[in-house]
C-alpha cells in the first residue's frame, strides 16, 4: 500500500481510498482530499513534517500522519 507520505517531491499521486474515522477522516475530506483526486507534493519540510500540496488548484499543507491515511495509486 503506497501512501501519500511515500511520494517523492514533484510527484502527482491519485487518491485512491481514505483511511481513517470519524473527525479525521472527514477533516481530510473537507480539504479536499477526496477520491480520485490529483494530488502534487511541492515540498516537504527538512524533518519531514509537515508536506505542502497542490490539491485541486490551491496549496495545502498537511501533517506525516495525516498523509499516512491518504492511500494513493
Amino acid at each position: 500500500m503506497k501512501t501519500l507520505k511515500d511520494v517523492p517531491v514533484s510527484g502527482t499521486a491519485v487518491v485512491k481510498r481514505l483511511h481513517g474515522e470519524g473527525p479525521t477522516r472527514r477533516r481530510i475530506m473537507d480539504m479536499g482530499i477526496t477520491k480520485g483526486v490529483e494530488i502534487l507534493v511541492r515540498k516537504v519540510a527538512p524533518l519531514g513534517d509537515p508536506i505542502e500540496l497542490n490539491v485541486r488548484g490551491y496549496e495545502l499543507s498537511i501533517r506525516k500522519a495525516d498523509a499516512e491515511m491518504i492511500e494513493v495509486e
